[in-house]
């Protein structure tokens, strides 16, 4: 058994069976590879702490953030869902276990469990002596595909949206790019900056998650103007990636001025004709948040949970499992 915690993320490239775990040839999510936790260190201004452990049946990775005895996620709103590396549910306990001498707490969220990655954590942090408490803390909104065209997806969509696709569309032009472009993404961030979109958190990041991933083919970057105005400004804008099957819709905004046209709506199901026409993806997934104008295009839900561990014998927990057992006391009577 070995245990290392890599608070340098540049150290795991010199141990070439980790790199390649790690690595898009193997992980075909860009939330578990480590460019996504690089990314976030050096521009989202967090402190990665990469908890490995290996065992002769295999490994467990837990990318963690922080450095004062309470550590969280290596994960931020960029990130639709966050879940460790396993090969060997041991390991994993293994490393829930050593965790102990390194923190009094440790607070996970965005947790999936389709692939039981929740079930599995809060399992081994319970063998190891851990407090857990798992709570349902986002919804995760997502379309299978299952085979249909385009043509009978859209059939399956609420009148009220198709009615405003065959107004709209013939109003509006689209055009998707497959690889980076510095005008098309100088476009995107102006659209952005005048859209209802709140600031936005890191741009730096943004822009070199598009790079790579269009470095690689995986980008589908969007853009929709007037169509009495095409060789105007685009007034909207979307930043998707297509791998593994799966079409994530990361980035969506519009100009205010722009709409009336719904230039969001034509540019999503442009969108959504190109990933299911040409890339044929089986899932569409698009990330957390329940917006109600994402249950007009997706059809399941997934919920992501948080995971709060606490060493209970550690003093500098009880004031927070106090109040939690005050909360839990006093729903318990409200409901009684």
């Amino acid at each position: 058994m070995a245990i290392v915690y890599h608070l340098d993320l540049k150290e795991v490239q010199s141990d070439a069976a980790l790199a390649a775990l790690l690595s898009d040839a193997q992980q075909h999510a860009p939330f578990d590879r480590l460019a996504w936790w690089q990314g976030l260190a050096a521009h989202c201004r967090m402190d990665p702490m990469l908890a490995v452990s290996r065992t002769p049946g295999g490994i467990a990775v837990l990318p963690l953030a922080g450095r004062s005895g309470h550590l969280t996620a290596l994960a931020n709103w960029y990130t639709f869902r966050f879940r460790p590396i396993v090969t060997d549910p041991h390991a994993l306990r293994l490393l829930a276990r050593d965790l102990a001498g390194r923190a009094h707490r440790i607070t996970l969220h965005g947790l999936p469990d389709e692939d039981a990655s929740a079930s599995t954590l809060e399992a081994a942090f319970r063998a190891a002596g851990w407090l857990v408490r798992r709570s349902v803390c986002d919804t995760n909104r997502i379309l299978a595909v299952a085979g249909r065209s385009y043509d009978d997806y859209l059939t399956a969509r609420p009148g009220k949206l198709r009615t405003t696709l065959k107004r709209k569309s013939g109003k509006v032009v689209t055009r998707i790019l497959t690889r980076f472009d510095a005008d098309a993404w100088a476009q995107y961030e102006a659209i952005y900056a005048e859209s209802w979109k709140p600031e936005e958190g890191s741009p730096d990041f943004l822009r070199a998650f598009a790079r790579a991933e269009g470095d690689a083919g995986r980008l589908r970057l969007a853009l929709a103007q007037d169509g009495a105005d095409p060789k105007g400004p685009a007034i909207a804008a979307q930043m998707w990636t297509v791998e593994g099957g799966t079409a994530f819709i990361h980035k969506l905004a519009h100009r205010e001025a722009a709409k009336p046209l719904s230039p969001g709506s034509v540019l999503t199901a442009a969108l959504m004709r190109h990933v299911i026409e040409t890339d044929g993806v089986d899932l569409v997934d698009f990330g957390t948040g329940d917006d109600p104008y994402k249950r007009d295009w997706m059809e399941g839900e997934r919920a992501r949970y948080r995971l709060d561990m606490f060493r209970p014998r550690n003093p500098r927990n009880w004031p927070v499992l106090a109040r939690m057992a005050a909360r839990y006391l006093a729903a318990h009577a409200k409901r009684g």
